[in-house]
């Protein structure tokens, strides 16, 4: 291939993937920024965790209904509506000096960030090639990893320069310049949108249609439901197990605060040099061992660390299961990418996201219920045998012959 049609190729891929990585440097920026906004306001590391509830609570109530407005809706212009309402709210935000108000606009926000994800999975699927999509999901893993490593940095700089006011700032000014960036997107819908001109308003009987087509698609394709469960579900218990990752560090390790902030520069830097490596050899990988092996290293990782009883083992667990991550996103991206139809793809990922949201609210509190009355130990070490299992699970059934056609290029299925 020519330089100029690799450069004509991967043109948009290229401006998109630039405001992605903007829109994710700016979103650790506000999220560390809002903690500390909550905490220095209140004093009380409860408020602190009361945000976690909120946004929870909110991407609950928005996938409920936002699938349905998002597969019928043009998705340029409506990762444009997102982005600008969002950065308005954050400019806004600092002047609420409550902290009910605080909630409430925290909870709009996040209504407007939880239709954004499948807004924009939606439109990459469309605009993206069968034959880039691979190779564009790992380039997106990188950006969330040097977002995940930046953007920490970034706000620890703007609170020593400045305030936590001036990181919110900061993330609304790169929402803004991503919605800017996606106007010189194309319009792949143009031609859709003058069939649509006739279609049914949002109601409660579009709703459950809605629903209705979702579950069929899942009863005809169990398949491809198993698997995004088998994963949703390593996504639960990370995230659970990560709720109590810092008492399990500084309480059971006796780590200082200091070695703790170590070990999150050692996830940082599994983070990177994974995805550096899953940019690397990504083409080589089959997407079903992408997905099983990922997850079942990653899951090896939390095994290493709930594990560990000195630094050395924590790090080494941090930064197996940081490294794989990258590995397991992209397969699992690709998957799903290659196997919903692109026209119900919003609705199918938001509703299947209400099951995550509901699992991940559920199973935090039971961790937390359960760390107070047992042990930290024993839960973190119990959620990391039921992660290697679900991960081993999810390995076989990957990775089966019989089940190669959901991992070539595109299946055609319907909803």
């Amino acid at each position: 291939m020519s330089m100029n049609k690799f450069l004509e190729k991967w043109r948009y891929p290229s401006i998109l993937l630039f405001s992605i990585g903007i829109s994710s440097v700016g979103s650790w920026i506000y999220f560390i920024a809002l903690n500390l906004i909550v905490l220095n306001l209140t004093g009380s590391a409860i408020a602190v965790s009361g945000l976690y509830i909120v946004r929870a609570s909110s991407s609950l109530f928005a996938n409920f209904w936002s699938g349905s407005l998002i597969d019928r809706l043009n998705k340029k212009y409506l990762m444009i509506v997102l982005n600008l309402f969002e950065s308005f709210l954050i400019v806004i935000l600092p002047f609420f000096s409550t902290l009910t108000w605080i909630y409430f606009m925290v909870f709009v926000i996040t209504i407007a960030s939880s239709m954004y994800h499948p807004t924009s999975m939606t439109y990459i699927t469309k605009l993206i090639p069968i034959e880039q999509r691979k190779r564009f999901n790992s380039l997106r893993s990188l950006l969330d990893s040097g977002a995940f490593v930046t953007g920490p940095a970034i706000a620890g700089l703007l609170f020593t320069i400045g305030t936590p006011n001036m990181a919110i700032y900061l993330n609304a000014a790169a929402l803004f310049l991503s919605a800017c960036i996606t106007l010189g997107m194309p319009n792949i819908e143009a031609n859709q949108q003058l069939a649509r001109k006739d279609e049914e308003k949002i109601s409660y009987k579009v709703l459950f249609n809605d629903w209705k087509l979702v579950i069929r698609f899942s009863l005809k394709n169990p398949y491809i439901m198993m698997i995004y469960f088998l994963f949703s579900a390593m996504i639960v218990m990370m995230t659970a197990t990560d709720s109590l990752e810092a008492a399990f560090a500084t309480q059971v390790l006796s780590f200082s605060e200091g070695e703790y902030s170590v070990l999150v520069s050692i996830a940082g830097a599994g983070i990177l040099v994974g995805s550096l490596m899953n940019t690397a050899f990504v083409e080589n990988i089959p997407t079903a061992w992408l997905i099983g092996l990922g997850s079942l290293i990653t899951a090896l990782g939390y095994l290493i660390f709930t594990s560990s009883y000195t630094f050395l083992i924590a790090s080494l667990g941090f930064f197996i299961t940081s490294f794989a991550t990258a590995f397991a996103n992209t397969g699992f991206h690709t998957f799903y990418q290659s196997n919903i139809p692109v026209d119900s793809m919003g609705r199918i990922i938001s509703i299947y996201g209400i099951v995550e949201a509901l699992l991940i609210i559920i199973i935090t509190a039971v961790f937390g219920v359960a760390a107070d009355i047992i042990s930290i130990r024993y839960v973190v070490v119990s959620a990391a045998i039921i992660m290697f299992l679900v991960a081993t699970i999810l390995l076989i059934f990957n990775v089966q012959p019989s089940k190669a056609r959901f991992y070539r290029n595109i299946s055609k299925l319907t909803d």
